[in-house]
């Protein structure tokens, strides 16, 4: 025996840090001559044989009641290559390749990248990918573990034991790696991190996971894709576009919750179901691109996904990731973009995710006051570790890679640029200088606008921020975080605050309508109705709505002509576009029968077109983010709840004209400003019977000469109640 009684105890209670230093073929020194050695642990074994290359098989000694077996060679000098045959004590004798006679696979390019912390496609080498190493299959693992005394890789391949495939250690990155043989794809494994800093193993799923098994599963799963991409056409149009002087409305929806299979549980439709169903409907209701919650695995539902265990693993709820692929290749093909919602704010504590990896605060910050957010339960990544940049800037770039996601709306960005973010004066750190914003968070999200930006020109980021932020969407070169957009938080709360007040009240808070005009040029920014907005008791959209039934309706049209009228892209949640009644749940499928009745479909109808109005007509979106794109015609009628004004486009003959009645009244003819004397078409007006609405108001209306409203001409035109209608100078 060649080991000594404290080496085989650690090997056989699984506490050694370093088998590849002991397992597999090795030259000792036997008095004074060198010798090789084969060890293996294999606790399933009953005997092991070794078959080289060339030369007799050898029968291995059992050397512990655990399966740690070795056999010294007396006769031969050089390596070999073997396998090793096992006789188990239960089942079928088996042959293997041993993983410890495989050399390190990881180059020192990769080490080097790794190291500085600009590693941007670290998904490539780290994780499980399958490999073929000297004509022998298998799948190559590494994680990051720089605290952990032993990692080892466990998973159905080794009876999920610990003790039997322990990794190699790069101390100086505090990486782990191990190659093992016949592991292949579907494979379940974990990580078993071992750590003087905790009383036993945990078992940890891969953070670099392609997939995982179903919740309440919580295995990583070996996957490759197969998938053969449809959408180079698409591809090379995005890089070209111009996206702020373009129209984006944005159809935002939960996956799980969207529409389900009748008399099924859970009943989700499938990613390719979904192709199949929502890109149709998305396609026909005129909306530029789909934004999905978040699509990153994650265990509980009720989470909406936005705490994350698996952040490169699609979720396996709706399948697997060449479905998701699919799924993203339809919507391409039918000239839909794909956004999706990503978490670099936080992520959940549960055992097996990010959270005391290594047995430390390797993701998040060890104190509290960092690295937790009370309000939500999660922990807040630590920004300034090399890690966990290293980490989510690869996340960014592999959904742009290799699902081809056309943007990314960055969830919570205020809890991320603020370290009081929901806090009491007790429980933050100041930074260094004495000040409140997180410095490691704010250059992290300039890093992130800046390397997504360089590898795919045309792909969109966008920014949950809710506070007053300067520059969220301005250039990082000029002190900027470098999204191309910005939610418009305050213009939501405004605006909803507003429309739901009695009509009889609203002459009092026109400015809640007029105050987003101030600082409507200060971003590039997108309106967003969302799903936050129709959740936890705050009703849904039509519920907000005061009156009667009818004036409900009336007002959610309104609602949406205003928002089609105002500067800034558009976001609206499924379920919003056929005026649900109730409040959305993620537990069931929206009321898609609500359609079979008049004021639903007409709302539905309604929001079509305006989508369609709104990608016609360039006064609506070529200059979104200038005053030159707006310009008021009466702000000042509060008595009434009238507001007009005009959207222009880039070429002079390209404006149209928006009147809004937020009150019930209906006047008979109304004095309005206008550019010229000349005839102007109604070309939407909410209040058509086609929406629902009472069929008020005029169809073509004649300019007339005599200044108005500071405008050189004007009109008298029928206003309609609840109504909002746009005109369109006849050429």
């Amino acid at each position: 025996m060649t080991l000594k009684i404290e080496e085989i105890r650690a090997i056989s209670n699984g506490d050694h840090g370093d088998l590849f230093s002991v397992l597999g073929l090795h030259t000792i020194n036997v008095e004074g001559k060198e010798k090789l050695v084969v060890r293996c642990f294999r606790p399933d074994a009953k005997s092991v044989t070794v078959l080289p290359d060339s030369g007799k098989p050898v029968t291995l000694k059992r050397i512990s009641d655990e399966g740690l077996f070795e056999y010294i060679f007396v006769r031969r000098k050089n390596r070999f290559s073997y396998k090793l045959k096992v006789v188990p004590y239960v089942g079928g004798t088996y042959e293997i390749d041993d993983a410890y006679r495989f050399g390190t696979l990881i180059s020192d390019f990769d080490l080097q990248l790794w190291g500085e912390g600009n590693h941007h496609h670290a998904y490539r080498w780290k994780g499980a990918h399958t490999k073929m190493v000297d004509d022998v299959e298998g799948t190559h693992f590494v994680v990051s573990a720089p605290s952990a005394s032993r990692v080892s890789v466990i998973g159905s391949f080794n009876n999920w034991d610990g003790r039997v495939h322990g990794m190699r250690k790069y101390h100086d990155q505090g990486i782990w790696e191990i190659f093992i043989p016949h592991v292949t794809e579907g494979d379940l494994y974990k990580f078993e991190v071992k750590s003087h800093m905790q009383p036993g193993p945990v078992k940890k799923a891969d953070p670099y996971a392609r997939f995982s098994e179903l919740r309440p599963g919580t295995a990583s799963k070996v996957w490759n894709s197969r998938y053969e991409w449809k959408d180079g056409e698409w591809m090379k149009e995005r890089s070209k576009i111009a996206h702020f002087e373009e129209a984006v409305t944005v159809y935002e929806i939960h996956p799980g919750s969207w529409k389900r299979k009748v008399g099924e549980k859970p009943g989700f439709l499938s990613y390719r179901e979904l192709a199949d169903d929502l890109v149709p409907y998305v396609k026909e209701m005129g909306f530029t691109h789909i934004e999905l919650m978040p699509i990153a695995e994650h265990p509980y539902d009720p989470s909406w996904g936005y705490q994350i265990t698996g952040y490169f693993a699609p979720t396996s709820r709706f399948g697997n990731p060449d479905d998701l692929r699919y799924f993203i290749d339809q919507c391409h093909q039918a000239g839909i973009g794909v956004i999706v919602d990503w978490v670099p704010a936080h992520f959940t504590k549960d055992e097996h995710g990010l959270r005391r990896f290594d047995g430390t605060a390797l993701y998040e910050h060890e104190d509290p006051r960092q690295g937790e957010h009370r309000d939500w339960g999660t922990c807040i990544f630590n920004f300034g570790r090399t890690e966990v940049v290293n980490f989510l800037i690869s996340n960014a770039i592999y959904w742009l890679e290799e699902f081809h996601i056309d943007g990314l709306r960055v969830d919570a960005v205020a809890s991320m640029i603020y370290l009081d973010y929901s806090r009491e004066d007790d429980e933050w750190v100041p930074n260094q200088y004495g000040g409140r914003e997180n410095l490691e968070a704010i250059q992290f999200l300039r890093r992130f606008n800046e390397v997504t930006h360089e590898y795919y020109p045309g792909v969109l980021t966008f920014a949950e921020e809710s506070t007053s932020w300067q520059g969220v969407s301005k250039p990082t070169s000029s002190g900027g975080l470098g999204f191309d957009f910005k939610w418009n938080m305050g213009w939501m709360n405004d605006t909803l605050s507003y429309i739901e007040k009695d009509p009889i009240y609203r002459k009092y808070h026109q400015d809640q309508l007029s105050f987003s005009l101030i600082y409507a040029f200060s971003e590039q920014f997108i309106l967003p109705l969302s799903h936050d907005e129709v959740v936890h008791m705050k009703q849904s959209l039509l519920s907000k709505m005061p009156g009667d039934d009818w004036q409900k309706f009336a007002n959610l049209r309104l609602l949406y002509t205003y928002m089609f009228g105002h500067p800034g892209k558009k976001l609206l949640f499924m379920g919003s576009e056929f005026a649900q009644w109730d409040e959305w749940t993620e537990a069931k499928s929206l009321d898609w029968h609500l359609l079979q009745w008049e004021p639903h479909k007409g709302v539905q109808n309604l929001v079509k077109d305006l989508n369609k109005l709104y990608r016609n007509e360039p006064a609506l979106y070529e200059v979104d983010s200038k005053w030159e794109g707006f310009e008021w015609i009466d702000l000042s009628d509060a008595d009434n709840s009238l507001l007009s004004f005009i959207r222009k486009g880039k070429n002079p003959e390209d404006y149209l004209v928006f009147i809004l009645n937020f009150t019930p009244a209906y006047h008979n003819v109304y004095r309005f400003g206008v550019p010229e004397a000349r005839k102007y078409e109604v070309i939407l007006n909410s209040d058509s019977s086609f929406y629902g609405g009472s069929n008020a108001g005029p169809t073509v209306i004649e300019g007339q000469e005599g200044p108005w409203h500071n405008q050189v001409c004007h009109i008298n035109i029928p206003v309609p109640p609840l109504g909002g209608i746009i005109l369109k100078p006849v050429k």
